[in-house]
């Protein structure tokens, strides 16, 4: 029998199709532990998901729900998680099962043995993947973790355990645009890996398409590391060093022998490499603004409609 209180943290979003079944085995492995509180997070799903919560929570009191006012993203779901978990430690996993909650009591093993507060997922091996999945993400992780100013972790997601101590400084995070595997590497202590196989979805669709994930890239990028910046400026001098350069030749060209009226080949390219370093540039500025804009607005971060099972559950609550 497991001693520590465990949280179990579970962001949903329209997984009618696999939720039963995510219960059923989270609750199984459960058996276990001595205390524990499994947290759904209702991420403003529009199919039956809160509705089969709902009736599981009636019949089971370790059940807590928390019903966001509409869709507010996977990363405010598991912020909000985090922050109205109560036990000691608590484990992040997504409702589709490609990540096994059967790892949770070796991730409490490796806790207690290794002393780490945080014992993170990391993906040894990804069935039911595209091949252009596992390279780009293999490629993403791999130029986060070179542009970034904190070392992040390769080939992880947000399945990972967490003790208190961790959890009580991601609190302190008041950004809303957050990207929290990175921000827990960012608190530092003690973190471990564990190995395992992600699996292929045991139902339904992906909430993460080819968009979505590329805004998450950027936001992973832009909030841990001020690189791109650097870039945009050091492309902005080699372009100057080009300039200059193509000067030097032209004056070459005209006082000697050699030289020819410039065609409208050359002029076009020039043209097309400056000005396409001079938009990529702006980009770059464009993407730091607008986070600044985002935060600066201090909006919430999400609103939750409802509480169900927690102790003085109240509804229409704003968290900032």
């Amino acid at each position: 029998m497991i001693t520590l209180p465990v949280s179990i943290i579970i962001p949903c979003y329209n997984e009618e199709e696999v939720i039963g079944e995510t219960y059923t085995r989270v609750k199984a492995v459960m058996a276990a532990f001595k205390k524990y509180e499994i947290i759904f997070i209702n991420d403003g799903s529009h199919d039956k998901t809160l509705e089969i919560l709902t009736r599981l929570a009636k019949t089971d009191k370790t059940i807590r729900i928390l019903s966001f006012s509409r869709n507010f993203g996977h990363q405010a779901a598991v912020t909000a998680g985090i922050r109205n978990a109560s036990m000691d430690a608590a484990i992040i996993i997504d409702a589709d099962l490609q990540d096994p909650p059967e790892l949770f009591p070796e991730m409490v093993r490796i806790h207690l043995a290794e002393k780490a507060n945080v014992v993170y997922g990391q993906r040894a091996k990804r069935k039911g993947e595209t091949i252009f999945k596992k390279l780009s993400a293999r490629l993403y992780y791999r130029i986060l973790n070179r542009f970034s100013e904190v070392s992040m972790q390769i080939d992880t997601g947000d399945f990972r355990f967490i003790d208190r101590k961790v959890m009580d400084a991601f609190c302190q995070f008041s950004e809303k645009n957050k990207y929290i595997r990175g921000i827990i590497s960012w608190v530092g202590f003690k973190q471990v890996p564990v190995l395992y196989t992600r699996e292929p979805r045991f139902a339904g669709e992906t909430k993460y398409p080819l968009r979505k994930m590329l805004h998450f890239a950027m936001t992973g990028l832009l909030y841990f590391t001020k690189k791109p910046l650097k870039l945009a400026m050091n492309l902005g001098i080699l372009c100057i060093l080009v300039g200059l350069a193509l000067a030097v030749w032209t004056l070459i060209l005209y006082f000697s022998d050699e030289f020819v009226v410039p065609g409208w080949s050359s002029q076009l390219i020039t043209i097309v490499f400056f000005g396409g370093v001079q938009l990529f540039t702006i980009g770059v500025l464009g993407g730091y603004i607008g986070s600044i804009f985002d935060e600066v607005k201090n909006r919430p971060e999400y609103v939750i409609g409802e509480k169900i099972n927690f102790p003085g559950s109240a509804k229409k609550q704003v968290r900032r």
